[in-house]
């Protein structure tokens, strides 16, 4: 957004009187206007990563951007972020990702293994539009919390306006882990293989997994809109090799979310 300075000064003379004019003066600077973008969301999804149950969760969403800049396209496996560099195909900033916690009461399959506490992975993003429909990202995240390894997920998403209302979109998606990232959700230590009976593993870096997605969208009005898509995920290497998934488990996972979002108008207030 340009801010407009717009300055007010006049001198008046008042000879026989001795009485100068008042100092000049100008207006405030008019402060930057931003939109929140805020909603809700639930997701069908296995009980643990690996796992071959499912649960219903719900999940908050929420973003921002400048007003007058237009909606910006999310795919529902990226990051919550905000572009620092912006120009008409790039952008790039921060983002973040939680992932959830996992106990060892959520599932009779995780018995011996555990908890993992909550994990916040924090990092940065580039996205990339080759054309007005065709957007590749990557993300790049440091991991706090719950595990302490690196996460990398690419993707490409066709997105196809079919009404000024309704939006269609997919495309692949591929991600990376490192050993610290995979070891508390997939690696046993002889510790929990006493307990839960199942064989010693460390889990490897490397290919995590591949899959794809798609999703629908449509405004109601300019400001409310609501979402549902599919997400396929297969884990790969070490991740689909963890006697935890191969005896308790799958490496196919699915994710079928529905959610909706509203959007408010406020002025920077700082």
């Amino acid at each position: 957004m340009v801010t407009t300075w717009l300055a007010l000064g006049g001198i008046a003379a008042a000879a026989d009187l001795g009485y100068g004019a008042p100092a000049a003066t100008y207006a405030e600077p008019a402060k930057p206007t931003w939109i929140a973008t805020l909603g809700l969301e639930g997701r069908m999804e296995s009980e643990f990563v690996g796992g071959d149950t499912y649960t219903l969760r719900a999940a908050p969403i929420f973003g921002f951007r400048k007003a007058g800049t237009p909606e910006q396209f999310r795919a529902p496996r990226d990051g919550a972020g905000i572009a620092l560099f912006e120009t008409q195909q790039l952008k790039i900033g921060p983002n973040l990702k939680v992932r959830a916690n996992r106990k060892e009461s959520d599932s009779s399959a995780l018995y011996g293994l555990g908890d993992v506490d909550w994990a916040v992975e924090v990092g940065g993003f580039v996205e990339y539009w080759w054309a007005p429909w065709m957007r590749t990202r990557a993300e790049v995240r440091q991991g706090f919390g719950g595990h302490h390894g690196v996460v990398a997920d690419l993707s490409a998403d066709a997105v196809v306006p079919i009404t000024p209302a309704l939006t269609l979109s997919g495309g692949p998606r591929i991600s990376f882990a490192t050993s610290k990232a995979l070891e508390p959700y997939f690696g046993i230590d002889p510790w929990q293989s006493f307990w839960s009976g199942l064989p010693t593993y460390d889990a490897k870096g490397g290919l995590y997994s591949v899959g794809a997605g798609a999703q629908a969208r449509y405004f109601w009005t300019p400001e409310l809109a609501t979402h549902v898509y599919v997400e396929y995920q297969r884990l790969m290497d070490s991740a689909a090799d963890s006697p935890l998934v191969v005896y308790r488990g799958s490496p196919d996972q699915v994710t079928v979310g529905f959610g909706f979002t509203r959007a408010f108008t406020f002025q920077q207030f700082w």
